[in-house]
């Protein structure tokens, strides 16, 4: 017989969680914590989302998404995790840009930056204040008016160099573009630049690890190969889930899915006002993207020198297309030294990763889209072997990631890796106030993206969600 990976669950919960990305587990490790009854389900064999890991022959783990955050995730880790997770994060200190219109290295914090603007690039000292503390003061209900290119022209003028600098990083870490409202790159660029670039030593498997402990310390029933067919709503809101074959009551429910199959595949847009569903059909999915994962070869080392991450292009300018083509001209390596795993077999990883559209790889047929993998790869050697000379020789195992991968294992639409675009903030944050109990918390808005921004936005969740249980706690005493 097949296994029952819901043996054992109860049939109610306060709080049921789809889905265990950073925001998932968050929001249900501090409702835990808060005493709340709450089951976490998951359709993949292993929590964690897309900060996730997998592992090759020899020793060798890749992680999908380990590539740098910032600081602030040792606040919330130590807050909303505990001290052994908080003590794991650490600076990386080796940033490097190499593209036709400079090679530089960097720390990657406010200090460099001003350096590096103000000495090497020649912007007066005032325009590269102003613009830093703009940056800082920016918050999520600003006007979304401005462009981020209007945001650059406003302080650097004709500055292509410095547009360059300053939009590459943040483009990886969040997909974000020159015509997103400026605010979607101010406030992730601002927490980034304030201290550096930082990483978790120990790998994914080892944070995941230690936050699953964490979540059944505190009492959360967490289960796998658990996919949610429906939510159940009822007049008065949220009542159930259906999952695994199984029907499981509660009085809130937290989807960590992406926000578009949340609200139409889910729930079904027969359950909202008509209104609401025309503005979530307005929610834009964010880009995916293409991974190269290469192996090095026990014995081979890298000198660190190379670097931590390094932006590399060669793209005569920055342009969002040129991110996003077929044609690759712009890639990011994250370089895992054996620093990163120190309790593990010594190893090097690198990791290429470059933002790409799903439409480009969905309507290849197998033999188009084996022959379009194999070429990724072919030509992320041919790049890499500048930073890291005869890399073929080097390398143990290669293999690559494409938005049909990301799609395959997370069942996000169309792979996206930054779930919505900016406009599915508003929708996720509206989702109780059309059906009572519904809540969202995950990749939405991609000033909500990344490892802090999930972990943050879990936060946000999990504290309306006590509220409403609260609440809902208090009128049923009253009607008693």
């Amino acid at each position: 017989m097949p296994r029952d990976f819901l043996k054992g669950c109860h049939d109610t919960y306060d709080v049921v969680v789809i889905g265990s990305g950073l925001a998932g587990m968050t929001t249900a490790n501090i409702l835990g914590r808060a005493g709340h009854r709450v089951l976490l389900l998951e359709q993949h064999y292993k929590l964690g989302g897309l900060a996730t890991w997998f592992r090759r022959p020899g020793s060798h783990i890749f992680d999908i998404s380990l590539h740098g955050f910032p600081a602030g995730m040792l606040k919330s880790c130590r807050r909303y995790w505990n001290d052994e997770i908080a003590s794991n994060i650490v600076q990386l200190k080796n940033i490097r840009f190499d593209n036709p219109m400079f090679s530089l290295t960097t720390t990657f914090n406010r200090d460099d930056f001003t350096r590096l603007l103000t000495t090497d690039f020649g912007v007066p000292a005032e325009s590269v204040v102003n613009f830093f503390n703009t940056a800082r003061s920016m918050n999520f209900y600003d006007d979304q008016s401005m462009t981020t290119q209007e945001l650059f022209d406003k302080f650097f003028p004709g500055r292509e160099d410095v547009v360059r600098l300053l939009m590459e990083p943040i483009t990886y870490a969040n997909g974000s573009t020159l015509e997103d409202p400026a605010i979607t790159y101010g406030i992730v660029f601002s927490n980034f630049m304030a201290k550096g670039v930082f990483i978790y030593e120990g790998g994914t498997d080892d944070l995941v690890g230690k936050m699953h402990k964490e979540l059944k310390a505190n009492g959360v029933d967490c289960r796998i190969r658990c996919d949610v067919s429906k939510i159940d709503v009822g007049p008065r809101g949220v009542q159930a889930v259906e999952v695994n074959g199984r029907r499981i009551g509660c009085s809130a429910v937290i989807s960590n899915s992406n926000l578009n199959a949340t609200i139409f595949n889910l729930v079904g847009e027969d359950k909202f006002d008509k209104g609401f569903v025309e503005e979530a059909r307005q929610v834009r999915l964010n880009n995916s993207s293409t991974q190269v994962y290469m192996a090095i070869k026990e014995g081979v080392e890298i000198d660190e020198s190379t670097g931590d991450l390094l932006f590399s292009s060669t793209a005569p300018l920055f342009r969002t297309q040129a991110l996003l083509s077929r044609d690759i001209t712009s890639r990011t390596f994250s370089f895992y030294y054996p620093r990163t795993r120190p309790t593990a077999k010594r190893r090097h990883a690198i990791v290429s990763s470059t933002n790409a559209r799903y439409e480009d790889w969905s309507g290849l047929n197998a033999e188009e889209y084996e022959a379009s993998k194999e070429d990724l790869i072919e030509t992320t050697l041919d790049a890499l072997d500048k930073y890291v000379p005869n890399i073929r020789d080097q390398v143990d195992h290669v293999e690559a990631a494409t938005p049909l991968t990301f799609q395959h294992y997370t069942k996000h639409l169309s792979g996206a890796s930054f779930g919505t675009k900016f406009e599915g903030l508003g929708v996720s944050r509206a989702l109780p106030e059309q059906i009572a109990g519904l809540y969202h918390a995950g990749s939405v808005g991609i000033i909500m993206s990344g490892w802090l921004g999930a972990i943050n936005y879990g936060v946000i969740v999990a504290n309306d969600v006590d509220q409403h249980l609260m609440q809902s706690a208090g009128s049923k005493v009253t009607a008693t």
